[in-house]
């Protein structure tokens, strides 16, 4: 019995000490990773100067075109990031700021997700190897159930979030092979898709009345001079629930609601993305209203 007791004593040592030394190397190849995301990118950069800085979620990623900013003079980055919240936008922006970036506008969208303070595990684990490194990255998530499990068993993060940021992930940033993530400055443009969904309920939807992720991001463009200008994005005609973006401008009434500037199906890819060429349609009007100069 004392020798099975000492053999699992010896391999549960093994095991921790496999795991701490795993949780090591994986940590260290994602720190000096700067070309596989948005979150590294940002993560393992210097200062960088912008006039505009795009943040949201899919709704963002898809629907503004940095290049149509960039021909008005203003050095713009998308930086929107398809499945995200805006738990993954505020931290992004904190990131930013401790990284002394000089922004001078921030466009946020910010409609569906202000019905929700959850985080987005497939873009949220992507911050998640700069867990010990970053006391940001550390506070944003301190609140999270399964924060302790997270922070203080080694590898467990690498574990749990496999896809994301497993074994076949670091050994592609090690490699530093290149995504589409950084091309076109963050855009990703979408095709007209004929099998794209075209219906959308968004009857059951409600904004929170106090977004704590939402208010994050306001209090940061306040404190640090930034110009903060909130949009609701478009969707097609056939959606059911189309009201709750009057409740996001009754409880929210400084946000901006295009959802209806661009309508017609043909401009979209899916009911909630338009496609590139709906995308610029929208992009060009909210440079006429907010960067007519």
């Amino acid at each position: 019995m004392q020798k099975l007791l000492l053999f699992i004593l010896k391999t549960l040592i093994l095991a921790i000490g496999i795991a701490v030394v795993l949780d090591f190397i994986y940590t260290a190849i994602y720190l000096q990773s700067n070309n596989r995301g948005k979150i590294d990118y940002v993560y393992n950069s210097k200062p960088r100067n912008y006039d505009v800085v795009i943040l949201g979620s899919s709704r963002a990623n898809n629907h503004f075109v940095s290049q149509m900013f960039e021909d008005r003079g203003l050095k713009t980055f998308n930086f929107g990031m398809s499945g995200g919240h805006l738990f993954e936008a505020d931290l992004l922006l904190k990131l930013m700021i401790e990284r002394h970036y000089k922004i001078k506008n921030v466009v946020l969208e910010a409609d569906l997700n202000l019905s929700n303070e959850h985080r987005a595990d497939g873009i949220s684990s992507k911050f998640l190897p700069y867990l010990h490194d970053s006391k940001i990255i550390e506070e944003h998530f301190s609140t999270e159930e399964d924060f302790n499990s997270l922070y203080y068993i080694p590898f467990y993060r690498y574990i749990k979030f496999d896809p994301q940021i497993g074994f076949r992930e670091t050994i592609k940033t090690a490699l530093k092979e290149r995504t589409s993530n950084l091309e076109n400055a963050g855009y990703y443009p979408l095709k007209k898709h004929k099998k794209g969904n075209m219906k959308n309920n968004i009857v059951n939807l409600n904004p929170l009345p106090h977004n704590k992720y939402y208010e994050g991001i306001k209090k940061i463009c306040k404190t640090n001079n930034i110009n903060l200008i909130v949009v609701m994005t478009p969707m097609c005609e056939n959606v059911v629930g189309m009201n709750y973006f009057d409740k996001v401008k009754k409880a929210y009434p400084e946000i901006h609601n295009y959802e209806n500037v661009v309508k017609e199906d043909q401009y979209f890819s899916s009911c909630g993305h338009m496609n590139d060429t709906g995308a610029r349609l929208f992009t060009a009007r909210i440079l006429k209203d907010f960067f007519n100069k």
